[in-house]
């Protein structure tokens, strides 16, 4: 068994997925085989998230031969943990992007994540995979509440979107059941979603379009080829021998890329989810729009199709999960919602996903016959299932879209993969403090 600090293995049994609400209420699915002997494929996709099911479907139905490799289990990772919300935008705002890149960059960024919310409700729906509307952002100081407003006219004015209403104090406690906040506004054209469904869905059109899946086979490393030569994929039990590889493994990539990760970071991220509430705290989400606030450490909620209330709080950046989620993550859940003080909370889970220094992705060639796609900072359920198909159509030679992601300039953490982890902590603790005494 590999080492207990690889994220891979430090919180989860191997091939099984965690005994959070996702996995309970999922669609059922086979097993696939692991690896065994040699594999021979035009392109390997390591990693069997949104990113990497996404580039294996497109490839598939492009006509490539495929293989796809998983170290658990499809959807095992942030694509089957996450909150479910697939919010509109880069996951910086426009105003920022147009600040560093200009708008015209600034635009085509915001197209290209109109076309991800596109492709997630297309991929959904071949899936059977409901999508509720709505996702509301929380502010809770009046120069974040003028910000929203401000966004919201920018965004009709110069993007012509205008799905976001802006919302006051009166408006934004009635949508949520909450006085916590005191305005904000909700995009109606973003939703949330049963997240590993998604992936289980994605997952059943990649294997209905002809491409190879693998699980329980964890990559041990790549041996990358040239113009003239072969790549291979060495997992524990065979190898890929292949034109193309495609890293999809997001905060699971470990060490198979150093560039990569020197500027990708996991971090663990952490869900609960309520009884049933039935007739219970009717006042909350009655509209069952998902929320998002403006700390830096996010809170983020949703209710479900049988009310229970799906509550992400806390972060942190070692390895281990807590021993005990569920205190973690009660404290945030209560100071919006106190009236849920006597709830039972059924299910508690931690998940890795992966953040950047400027919080966006990170698009990247790490080898003339390699590409990769990671870094979602939290906003990756609906642009990890484009950077997918991005990369599939790079590989089939239209690669602007791609591109127009890789341009984004992208530093490393300082001290590079060795360091990072020390000094976020020390980022953490202080954004941490800012989000407890209210600046």
């Amino acid at each position: 068994m590999p080492p207990v600090t690889n994220l891979l293995y430090a919180n989860d049994q191997r091939g099984q997925y965690p005994s959070s609400l996702y996995a309970q209420t999922r669609q059922m699915l086979d097993p696939f085989p692991a690896v065994k002997g040699e594999v021979r494929a035009d392109v390997a996709v390591i990693g069997g998230g949104y990113t990497g099911l996404s580039a294996a479907l497109h490839l598939a139905r492009a006509g490539r031969k495929v293989a796809l490799v998983e170290a658990h289990r499809v959807g095992f990772g942030a694509s089957g943990r996450n909150g479910g919300q697939m919010g509109s935008g880069q996951r910086q705002d426009v105003d920022w992007l147009e600040q560093k890149l200009g708008r015209d960059t600034a635009r085509r960024l915001w197209n290209l994540a109109e076309d991800a919310k596109t492709l997630v409700r297309e991929l959904a729906a071949e899936s059977g995979v409901p999508v509720t509307g709505g996702v509301a952002h929380a502010c809770r100081t009046a120069e974040e509440v003028d910000h929203a407003r401000h966004l919201a006219d920018h965004l009709a004015q110069h993007y012509g979107y205008d799905r976001v209403q802006p919302l006051g104090l009166t408006e934004m406690a009635e949508l949520l059941g909450s006085e916590a906040y005191i305005g904000g506004d909700i995009d109606h054209g973003a939703g949330h979603l049963h997240p590993l469904n998604l992936a289980i869905g994605m997952a059943r059109l990649t294997d209905q379009g002809g491409a190879a899946i693998f699980e329980n086979s964890p990559v041990q490393r790549i041996d990358h080829g040239s113009s003239t030569t072969k790549s291979t994929v060495y997992c524990l039990d065979g190898n890929i021998v292949c034109d193309q590889v495609i890293l999809a493994a997001n905060g699971y990539l470990g060490n198979l890329d150093k560039r990569v990760a020197a500027r990708v970071m996991p971090i663990n991220n952490y869900i609960v989810a309520t009884e049933p509430l039935g007739d219970r705290a009717p006042e909350i989400l009655p509209s069952r729009s998902a929320v998002a606030d403006t700390k830096f450490v996010v809170n983020y909620w949703r209710m479900d199709e049988e009310r229970r209330l799906i509550f992400g709080g806390g972060e942190t950046v070692t390895y281990r999960f807590p021993n005990d989620i569920a205190a973690l993550v009660r404290p945030h859940l209560l100071s919006v919602y106190p009236q849920l003080k006597e709830v039972k909370l059924t299910h508690a889970w931690g998940g890795t996903l992966a953040i950047t220094m400027n919080r966006m992705p990170y698009f990247a060639r790490p080898a003339p016959n390699c590409l990769s796609a990671s870094g979602y900072s939290g906003h990756g359920l609906a642009l990890a299932t484009l950077a997918g198909k991005l990369m599939a159509k790079a590989i089939e030679g239209q690669g602007d879209g791609f591109d127009a992601m890789a341009a984004v300039p992208t530093r490393p953490f300082p001290g590079g993969d060795m360091l990072r982890g020390p000094l976020l902590v020390a980022g953490m603790a202080w954004y941490g403090l800012r989000d407890r005494v209210g600046f």
